[in-house]
């Protein structure tokens, strides 16, 4: 059974739900999991901890430290030991202050030291389930690469029926069941993903720009989420929508991009540069739409900072590094110049010979160089397959670094 031996961590807020989680804990019990129950102040309202920890065999624990020992509940070592974390009841109030990072209280300490997965089962009345502020927070703890189960519907305890019901106990252990059984490689990873073009100002009208559509990288954000990594995606303008469970930053500029690469790049455990970032850009932008009126007109042009070469100077031994290359001419040699100059772990080399690769297209044909001279083309495919090809690379990659 996927439970037996799972160390699951349960955090309850203050619902009257609450009293749901009892069963959950006596299933979860039964079926083998380690349950170590954290309760917020107001949890205890609804549900005693004596009763809790009963059902799950440990004490409970409700605040940073036990006032008559003086023992410290260490937040890190709980998030740490947890091969799940599940927060039920999570109360509007829970959902929003772990979507903007708070930490009043030694659930969310867990919460935001959590290296393994994290399911939310929320619980609340009609309207506070419907408003937008919790639907946004649901977006942004989904974007974090959280779960979220389904709430139910039905009678609330408003007296009103609709939306906001607590998922009955079997239901979550369900899920939670079925969640653990999926092999998720890059559980616990976090990654970066750049993608799309950047747009160089000329003036408040006019820009230097490429036919990038940014499709590549957000395949790649998207398959990287699904197989368990925490994905951050730079990306410069397109019409995509993001990915889900992929936390999205807009840029315009190649300095735009370089600087929030150079606040993620660090955290990062994989990094792959999909986008087109501009070579150059113009030393004065005006501040005015520049008139038509000469016959001949000259832009000076500066080069941006290379951010791949740049993170390939930071690269860090636990990190993968993955680059492209979009050639014309002397491919090979140009994408394993680029490799061994930039530090690169692997580099992906697009042909703009070859039909239906490249930009904006649905399809690509890439050929894959690693650091170590292994060689490998792969046909035509849909940009989706090749962003799996792409992140078998990169999970091989990892299990190689971890050994």
């Amino acid at each position: 059974m996927s439970l037996k031996d799972k160390n699951i961590v349960i955090g309850i807020s203050g619902s009257i739900a609450a009293y749901k989680v009892a069963l959950l804990v006596r299933l979860l019990h039964k079926a083998g999991a380690s349950i170590q129950v954290i309760m917020t102040q107001e949890a205890t309202q609804f549900i005693t901890p004596l009763t809790l920890s009963t059902l799950s065999g440990n004490p409970v624990l409700v605040d940073y430290y036990d006032s008559k020992t003086g023992e410290w509940n260490n937040h890190v070592q709980l998030a740490e030991q947890a091969d799940l974390i599940l927060i039920a009841p999570a109360t509007a109030n829970t959902l929003a202050k772990c979507a903007q990072g708070l930490c009043d209280n030694l659930l969310l300490a867990v919460y935001l030291s959590a290296k393994s997965p994290v399911v939310f089962a929320p619980a609340m009345d009609l309207d506070m389930w419907k408003h937008p502020a919790t639907q946004h927070n649901i977006h942004l703890l989904k974007s974090y690469g959280n779960s979220i189960i389904p709430v139910g519907t039905g009678e609330l305890a408003s007296g009103l029926n609709g939306q906001g019901r607590l998922a009955e106990p079997e239901e979550i252990f369900s899920y939670l069941e079925e969640f653990l059984l999926e092999a998720k490689p890059l559980s616990g990873k976090k990654a970066l993903v750049s993608a799309g073009p950047t747009y160089e100002a000329i003036d408040p009208v006019r820009f230097i720009g490429n036919h990038s559509s940014g499709k590549m990288g957000y395949a790649i954000a998207q398959q990287l989420a699904k197989l368990g990594a925490h994905v951050i995606l730079v990306s410069g303008p397109t019409a995509l929508e993001t990915p889900e469970n992929v936390h999205k930053i807009a840029v315009t500029s190649a300095n735009d991009m370089l600087l929030a690469c150079q606040e993620y790049a660090t955290e990062s455990d994989i990094i792959v540069m999909s986008a087109a970032v501009a070579d150059y850009t113009p030393q004065q932008v005006s501040d005015r739409k520049i008139k038509k009126k000469q016959e001949e007109f000259s832009i000076y042009l500066k080069k941006t900072t290379d951010i791949l070469a740049y993170l390939g100077t930071q690269k860090q031994s636990h990190q993968t590094l993955v680059g492209f290359a979009l050639e014309t001419d002397n491919e090979l040699q140009h994408a394993q110049d680029k490799l061994q100059r930039k530090n690169l772990d692997f580099i992906v080399l697009n042909s703009m010979q070859d039909a239906g690769a490249g930009f904006a297209h649905d399809t690509n044909k890439i050929t894959v160089i690693k650091k170590n001279g292994e060689t490998k083309t792969y046909s035509l495919k849909s940009k989706q397959e090749v962003a799996q090809d792409i992140c078998e690379l990169i999970i091989q990659q990892q299990k190689d670094l971890n050994q």
